[in-house]
């Protein structure tokens, strides 16, 4: 096995991280390899926001569900799905662009997020572990305002960095599900309650599979944060349409 494969099967969300800042020249290298991903016509349709204000850190930590690891992180980084530029480039040329959609959004999406994860591989390269947060998409006003957020660009991921401490290193990584469930031959399969819980029970640990999905719809796909996100997203979205 390649030290590539090796590398995206061994790394793991990392949240507690060690006190020293990352080098300058790593942290452009992060940068370089996010801006070299894959991308929808050579478009680039992301803008990163690379935070190093202390006080952003420190709101972010707590709009984002109060998660104060984001305020200690040494690289804080914010991959924006981004219409506005070439939607603005098309407009001061004189070329009568229409208003992006749904359709722009999702591949800037897609492009955001391409690129985030090539952050992701060329930290880990380097010794350096990474968490995606997911809260950023919401509060939309909020995250409107702190980051100068204009009509058409969306929070798609926020990632912190930093070097993971001997316990993070030392953490087995989750379980993934086996990948007989995961890929479908030539078409989408609907999986049947016998096989979505073969599919999902390593999730489970220990617990009845039972009780496990009844808690984890609760804390996760019920609760008040996944509300506020899609409150959030229609939000941002409210622009495209």
């Amino acid at each position: 096995m390649n030290e590539t494969i090796r590398g995206l099967l061994d790394r793991k969300s990392v949240r507690v991280f060690e006190e020293r800042p990352i080098p300058p020249e790593d942290r452009g290298l992060i940068l370089e390899a996010a801006a070299a991903a894959p991308t929808a016509g050579c478009q680039q349709l992301y803008t990163i926001l690379d935070i190093t204000r202390q006080d952003l850190k420190d709101t972010l930590a707590e709009t984002c569900d109060h998660q104060p690891f984001i305020a200690r992180a040494p690289l804080v980084l914010i991959f924006c799905a981004d219409c506005q530029k070439w939607y603005d480039a098309f407009r001061l040329e004189g070329c009568e662009p229409r208003r992006p959609g749904a359709g722009d959004l999702l591949l800037a999406v897609s492009d955001a997020n391409i690129a985030a994860q090539n952050a992701v591989t060329a930290a880990w390269s380097l010794g350096i572990g990474s968490c995606y947060i997911g809260d950023v998409m919401e509060r939309c006003e909020d995250h409107r305002a702190l980051l100068g957020l204009p009509e058409y660009v969306f929070p798609a991921a926020m990632l912190v960095f930093g070097y993971p401490t001997a316990q993070q290193l030392e953490r087995p990584k989750p379980v993934r599900q086996e990948m007989a469930h995961v890929v479908h031959e030539n078409g989408y399969r609907r999986m049947d309650g016998a096989e979505l819980r073969a599919a999902l029970a390593s999730n489970a640990g220990a617990r009845p599979y039972e009780d496990w999905l009844a808690a984890f719809c609760a804390r996760k796909y019920n609760s008040d944060f996944a509300r506020e996100m899609t409150r959030s997203v229609e939000q941002y979205l409210a622009a495209f349409r």
